[in-house]
C-alpha cells in the first residue's frame, strides 16, 4: 500500500499490520514520508487508537530505528525506572544511587522538561559540570564504573522517536495512550535493561489528570513490555500536590541530598522514592519481596552508601561535587520573597498544574524552545492537603531573577489553592500497582 492508503486504513478505524507500521515510521524517519502526511497518520491514530498489537507493531519500529544498545558483558542485572513526569518529581535523583549502591545497574535515560513537569536532565545540569550528552562508550564506561548512569537521549536510541514526538507535539496528539507507550517503550528497551518501574503519575499536575487514563497508560505500558518479554510494574502514583516541597531545579537536587544524607524533609517524597527503589531492588534479584526491598533502602540511605553513590555519579559525569556536599555555597537568586495565606482553615485542594506553570514563570522552566532555564529559580511550597494553615501563614517561598515575575507568581499561587473550613480525606499516594 501506498501512505495515502494506509492514513485512509487508519482513518476508517481498520488494523494496520506490522510491515504497514514500519512502512509509516521508516518511511518518515528517512524522510520519504513528509510531515504533513505522518502529521495525518498521527491523528487518526489518535482519533481511532491502535490496538495492543498495533501499539507493540509500532514501539518495534521505532525502537529499530536506532541502536539498540548490548549491555550483556557488564556483569548483573540492568533495571530502569520511568516516570510520567509532573511537579517536584526528583525521585530519579534518590533512587538510582539507592539502587546501584545495592548492586544493582541503572542505566537511565531521561528527558527534559515538558510544559508544566519538570526533567530530570535539566535537574541534573543545574550541578555545574555535569554532562548528560555522553557518547554510548561512555554510557558503558560509566556504568560499569559505578553502576549507574544518568544521561540524555543519544542519536543512536530510537531517532524515530524524537521525530515522531516533536511532530505530535505540534499536532495535538501528545496524549494518546498508544503513542505515549511506544515513544516512552522504545527508549526503555533500547536501553538493553532487565526490568523496569514504571511511575505513572494521576491527577492535576499530570498529564493523565484522570485515574482511568492512568490506569490505561500503566495496562498499555505493562502489556507492551511483556510483548518483547521485558519484567515491568507500574505504580500508579498521585500528582495532586507537588512531590516535596522544592519545585524547580536546583532546589529540587537540594531537597534530594537532604533525604540521601538521611533527613526526610518531606515523607511523602521519602516514601515514593523508596518504594519505587525497592521495586527496582525485587527486580534486579536482590531481594524477595518489596517490603525486604524497604529494608534495604532504607539501610543504604543510614548507613551513607546511597549519598556515596551520588556523589561518584556526580564525579564521573563531570559534575561538581564540591557544590553537592555544601549545597549552601550555591549562587543565590536576587529576589527571594514570600507567598501569604488571606485566611485561616484548611489546605483542601492544589491546582498543581498552576503550581507548576507558577516556576515556569519564574524562570525554572520553558515557556518556548529558544528559553534558558535559570537553574537558582522555583518555589519552595510549604503545606501539604489536609494541613490547617493560619492567616498570615507562609504558603511558599518564590526565587528568581525576574523582578516582573513576582506579583503575577504569587497571584498564580493563591489561585491555585483551596482553603476551607472542612479538613480533606487523606491523599492516597500510592493508589494502584498494575503488573
Amino acid at each position: 500500500m501506498n501512505t495515502v492508503e494506509l492514513i485512509r486504513k487508519k482513518r476508517d478505524g481498520k488494523l494496520l499490520t506490522e510491515d504497514e507500521i514500519k512502512q509509516l515510521v521508516s518511511g518518515f524517519t528517512t524522510g520519504k514520508i513528509p510531515n504533513y502526511q505522518f502529521s495525518s497518520f498521527l491523528m487518526a491514530a489518535f482519533l481511532n487508537g491502535l490496538d495492543k498489537n498495533e501499539t507493540a507493531y509500532l514501539t518495534k519500529a521505532m525502537l529499530n530505528s536506532g541502536t539498540i544498545v548490548n549491555l550483556n558483558s557488564i556483569k548483573g542485572k540492568k533495571i530502569d525506572k520511568h516516570s510520567t513526569g509532573g511537579v517536584g518529581d526528583k525521585t530519579s535523583l534518590i533512587l538510582a544511587p539507592i539502587v546501584a549502591a545495592a548492586g544493582i545497574n541503572v542505566p537511565m535515560i531521561s528527558g527534559r522538561g515538558l510544559g508544566h513537569t519538570g526533567g530530570t536532565l535539566d535537574k541534573l545540569e543545574s550541578i555545574p559540570g555535569f554532562k548528560i550528552n555522553v557518547t554510548l562508550s561512555e554510557y558503558k564506561n560509566i556504568l560499569i564504573k559505578c553502576g549507574a548512569v544518568l544521561a540524555g537521549q543519544t542519536k543512536e536510541i530510537a531517532p524515530a522517536d524524537k521525530l515522531i514526538y516533536a511532530l505530535r507535539d505540534v499536532t495535538g496528539t501528545v496524549e494518546s495512550i498508544p503513542l505515549l507507550t511506544a515513544s516512552i517503550m522504545s527508549k526503555k528497551l533500547a536501553e538493553g535493561i532487565d526490568g523496569l518501574v514504571l511511575d505513572v503519575k494521576t491527577g492535576s499536575g499530570a498529564f493523565m489528570k484522570k485515574y482511568e487514563d492512568s490506569v490505561a497508560l500503566a495496562e498499555s505500558l505493562t502489556q507492551t513490555a511483556k510483548a518483547f518479554k521485558l519484567n515491568a510494574v507500574a505504580l500508579i502514583t498521585d500528582m495532586n500536590q507537588p512531590l516535596g516541597k522544592n519545585i524547580g531545579n536546583w532546589l529540587e537536587v537540594k531537597e534530594c541530598i537532604k533525604i540521601l544524607q538521611g533527613e526526610d524533609p518531606v515523607e511523602r517524597l521519602t516514601v515514593i522514592s523508596i518504594t519505587l527503589s525497592s521495586a527496582m531492588i525485587v527486580l534486579g534479584s536482590k531481594a524477595l519481596s518489596v517490603e525486604e526491598g524497604l529494608g534495604i533502602s532504607k539501610e543504604l540511605i543510614d548507613n551513607g552508601k546511597a549519598f556515596d553513590k551520588f556523589l561518584e555519579i556526580v564525579k564521573l559525569q563531570g559534575g561538581n561535587v564540591e557544590l553537592i556536599k555544601h549545597p549552601e555555597k550555591y549562587p543565590k537568586s536576587k529576589i527571594h520573597e514570600f507567598v501569604i495565606a488571606s485566611k485561616s482553615g484548611y489546605l483542601q485542594a492544589i491546582d498543581n498544574f498552576e503550581i507548576g506553570m507558577a516556576s515556569l514563570e519564574l524562570g525554572a522552566g520553558r515557556m518556548t524552545i529558544e528559553d534558558k532555564i535559570d537553574p537558582k529559580a522555583g518555589i519552595i511550597f510549604k503545606p501539604e492537603i489536609g494541613d490547617h494553615i493560619k492567616k498570615g501563614a507562609v504558603i511558599a517561598e518564590i526565587f528568581t531573577d525576574k523582578k516582573e515575575k513576582v506579583d503575577l507568581v504569587k497571584q498564580k499561587i493563591l489561585t491555585a489553592i483551596t482553603i476551607g473550613s472542612k479538613k480533606p480525606e487523606y491523599v492516597e499516594l500510592i493508589k494502584k500497582i498494575v503488573g
